[in-house]
């Protein structure tokens, strides 16, 4: 990888936080709503705090919503502290409050980690909000500075694996 990829990956990033409006992305543990869990079957470890759950499984917690075809949540005596959810792809899905549409973001692997405020989309993972888009093969997330930061692949010989965005211009609505 050049020195220069370095920065620019620093620059588009920079500008994906800045079209992001809404707020913090992830499940809010301070929130007053629940977090309802649903799935073809289920395993608890209460000894370990471990919760496994498969088939279509979805986590909904207000109008944020977690897809996927296997989560497993993670607790410690504070309460809930990790997520991971895989899928083919396992997807997230929030309302943007202070604006129209919503964040839509999606990968093979997606972990939410309560101490570590930070989102993190891997394996051909893409956000996408009101028609801009961001997609890399590891997209991290910091949901309490809100800032994103993006890794391409490794050149495998089928593309060079990079990051890539599209930016709509000021005043579009792609919700046309």
């Amino acid at each position: 990888m050049k020195p220069s990829d370095n920065s620019m990956r620093k620059v588009l990033a920079g500008i994906l936080v800045a079209s992001l409006t809404g707020p913090a992305m992830a499940f809010d543990l301070d929130s007053d709503s629940p977090i309802t869990v649903s799935a073809d079957s289920a395993r608890l470890d209460d000894g370990k705090g471990i919760a496994t759950y498969t088939g279509a499984v979805e986590l909904v917690q207000g109008k944020t919503r977690l897809t996927a075809e296997r989560v497993v949540l993670y607790r410690s005596a504070e309460g809930l502290n990790r997520i991971e959810a895989n899928g083919t792809p396992a997807r997230y899905q929030q309302p943007v409050t202070s604006g129209e549409g919503e964040t839509d973001a999606k990968a093979l692997n997606i972990t939410w980690s309560a101490s570590d405020k930070q989102l993190t989309f891997e394996r051909e993972a893409v956000i996408e909000q009101n028609g801009n888009v961001f997609s890399g093969d590891i997209i991290h997330y910091d949901t309490e500075q809100r800032v994103v930061t993006a890794e391409g692949s490794e050149d495998t010989g089928a593309g060079p694996g990079r990051v890539e965005m599209i930016i709509q211009p000021r005043g579009t609505n792609s919700n046309q």
